[in-house]
């Protein structure tokens, strides 16, 4: 079944408007680097740590046409949530200094080797889209005509997950997603924690990794249809938590689409100790949604988290439905 996409005019008149500001800033150089068509197999690559990407990176611009490029950021997020990825790339700043001290030989941390990059004409006919990616960033969104028709994979990440040490002594950038799983597993029964505990460790990584299509095979976990009212709110709260990180009206719109099939499909799976001092993981899966959260490496004490349309992520449900209607026309 495609993926229902309402009009969301507000935000893509943002959209359209951040990315032209943005792209009429840049030279040809820099166009060459940040600049691909919407159908490029380079939009649906991403990754989360750090490493060489494609797009224009922080480094290569100039202070005005850093402003511009944040607020392509801004154009899809709350302003809680920009504030979230701001304070995950300047993060980079806390883990450089922490790896040294520890000894550590590892990837340069440098806040300026953020990435973004267009794809296709933001206002045109055609479909568009903007992303911002760098490590523990990885931000997607698709537009056409009046509507928003992707915004997943969202992830983000944070090492330290929480700082113990310094002037940012006790930040923990993405404590909410992690405290509010740990709400749900207090309230459930001796029953319900069996259920929902599917392996005894935490996986190494999030399970979908970086596929461009999720993947998973199989329901697991306790479905919220054996879940009572309080913890039902629980779920509900943690899967707004993923959700809200998107613009108030696209996320609304989402919310509301789930709530509309009710919660009893989803399933909400733990791995590893319930403790936040062991490493620990959980996933909320149901239909096309899945949400996933990590935190295992480096003494359980960093983060990835990711949400994910399994069926729609890059916007590809859309386009695919887009194509059959074509060809069948």
């Amino acid at each position: 079944m495609a993926t229902q996409q309402a009009e969301t005019p507000q935000a893509v008149a943002q959209m359209v408007d951040a990315a032209k500001a943005f792209v009429s800033s840049l030279n040809g150089q820099q166009k060459a680097k940040a600049i691909f068509e919407y159908m490029d197999g380079e939009r649906i690559f991403w990754y989360y740590p750090p490493m060489n990407r494609h797009g224009l990176p922080l480094r290569d611009m100039e202070p005005a046409q850093r402003d511009l490029a944040m607020a392509v950021m801004a154009s899809g997020l709350t302003s809680e949530s920009y504030e979230q990825a701001k304070l995950i790339i300047e993060h980079e700043d806390v883990l450089g200094p922490l790896e040294k001290e520890q000894g550590r030989i590892t990837f340069t941390r440098d806040t300026s080797l953020y990435y973004f990059t267009i794809f296709g004409e933001p206002g045109g006919n055609d479909p568009w889209g903007w992303r911002v990616e760098g490590h523990h960033v990885s931000i997607h969104f698709s537009v056409w005509g009046d509507k928003v028709i992707g915004m997943t994979p969202f992830f983000f990440g944070a090492n330290p997950a929480e700082v113990r040490k310094g002037p940012k002594n006790g930040l923990r950038i993405l404590g909410g997603r992690e405290d509010l799983a740990f709400d749900l597993m207090d309230s459930l029964d001796e029953k319900q924690v069996a259920e929902s505990i599917i392996c005894d460790a935490a996986p190494a990584d999030i399970v979908t990794f970086n596929a461009s299509k999720a993947s998973l095979m199989t329901y697991e976990g306790l479905p919220a249809s054996k879940m009572n009212g309080a913890q039902k709110e629980l779920l509900m709260a943690l899967v707004a938590e993923y959700v809200n990180q998107v613009r108030s009206d696209l996320a609304e719109q989402k919310l509301a689409d789930l709530k509309k099939t009710g919660l009893d499909h989803l399933h909400f799976a733990w791995a590893g100790p319930v403790s936040k001092d062991s490493p620990h993981y959980y996933r909320i899966h149901g239909g096309n949604f899945v949400v996933e959260f990590d935190n295992r490496q480096d003494g359980a004490n960093h983060i990835h988290s990711v949400w994910r349309d399994v069926e729609n992520d890059f916007a590809v449900d859309v386009l695919r439905e887009h194509l059959l209607l074509y060809h069948i026309l």
